[in-house]
Parts: C-alpha cells; structure tokens; sequence
C-alpha cells in the first residue's frame, strides 16, 4: 500500500508516522507514507497557500490552486482508490471503514487547515470525506496519523500476531473482552479462573460474554445498528 498525505504542516506528522507499528509496516515495506509539504505547489513568491473568504466570512480559507496541482502530480504517477479529506463534517470514520481501507493499493489524504478549504475542492477533486468526531481541531493532520494507523495495522504481517488484529475492538460490533496478565493474584485482586484452566472453547464463550456485557453498558448504541 501507498499512502500519500498533502498538508499544510507537515511537522506534525513525523513523529506519529515514525513510530510504533507504523514504522514497523514502513521498515518492512509493506507501506509506503509520503508526506508532501502544499507550500511546495504554491506559485505564490511567499508559498502562499490560503486567502481571505469571499462573502465577509471570518477565517483564511486553503486555496483551490495548490490543492488541485498536488493531486493532479500525485494521479499522474500511479492510480488512486480514494482521494480523502479529513473533516470534522465528514463520514465518522470506524473500524468498518479501516477494514475498507486497508484493502486499497493508494490513497491520498488531504488534511484542512484554517477555516477549511475551497468548496470547489470538495465538489470535484476529493471522493471521499472522513471525520473522527463532532469537535474541531487545529487542522486535519491529527486525525489523518489516527486513520492510517487503524488502517495500516490491518494490513496482512504488519501486527506479528494477525489474529491479535481480528480481537480488537469493533470488528465484531462489539468492545472487546477485558485482558490480563501476570501476576494472576495482585493485593488480593485474581484474574478469573476461567481464563487460568486452559479450556479454549469454555474461555472463548467467556470472552464473548464479557464483550457482550461491555457493550451493553458502555456502548448500547451498537447494539441497536
């Protein structure tokens, strides 16, 4: 897989893509992440890459320009499944959509910045619009590093363990079970004994009961999709 991202601040995703599994997935080859600086396509003298709103708006507004010449580069070089913008008013991205995504070839996530971007972008470059949540940060950066981890932590060898993956939290529509480890006994607190006797199937019906129970109290929205 090949992972493109087009950001105003490209600083803030060194670290979160150069760490942990990710950089585990990129030492191994088994993703490439580029991140590519929107000033570097600007024609403006002083790499301008934002104007004022028309219509009196507040907020500088990411011009269409920079944009629509850092995508066109990208597509004369290889094809891509989705071309992504982070956006607080976009799809809530879920496990659902990692899953999806993790079986593309290329993807290009355009992270906002300012007040957002020319509409016109949205209308004609952009396929698909990804959100983390109903708040707003800074610029979409952030929650484009939490997207391409869920996504690349899928992908067949990253994780040493690959079933460890298909446990996780959501991909059955329910939490997942609680775990632990040693010690068994800690100031009087015990691990259940189910999990200590070495009976698989009685510890998966446990562990499926246990994540049952949690997502009742904790998310009883999923249970009534």
């Amino acid at each position: 897989m090949r992972i493109d991202i087009i950001t105003a601040v490209p600083e803030l995703l060194e670290s979160p893509l150069n760490e942990s599994i990710v950089k585990r997935a990129r030492d191994k080859n088994l993703v490439e992440i580029e991140i590519h600086n929107l000033r570097d396509y600007s024609l403006d003298k002083h790499l301008r890459i934002d104007d004022y709103a028309f219509g009196f708006s507040a907020g500088m507004v990411m011009q269409i320009e920079p944009i629509d010449r850092a995508i066109s580069t990208l597509k004369t070089e290889r094809n891509y499944d989705e071309v992504i913008y982070t956006s607080p008013d976009g799809e809530v991205f879920n496990q659902k959509t990692a899953n999806t995504l993790s079986l593309c070839q290329n993807l290009i996530f355009l992270c906002g910045h300012y007040k957002g971007i020319d509409h016109r972008v949205r209308e004609h470059l952009i396929t698909k619009e990804l959100s983390i949540g109903d708040f707003v940060l800074t610029g979409g950066e952030l929650p484009a590093a939490m997207m391409i981890d869920a996504i690349v932590r899928l992908i067949p060898n990253v994780i040493g363990d690959e079933q460890s993956a298909l446990y996780d939290s959501f991909q059955d529509g329910l939490l997942a079970p609680p775990v632990y480890t040693r010690p068994s006994t800690y100031k009087g607190w015990n691990v259940p004994e189910i999990l200590l006797s070495g009976h698989q199937a009685k510890i998966d019906e446990w562990n499926h009961e246990q994540a049952l129970e949690r997502t009742k109290k904790l998310r009883p929205d999923l249970l009534s999709d």
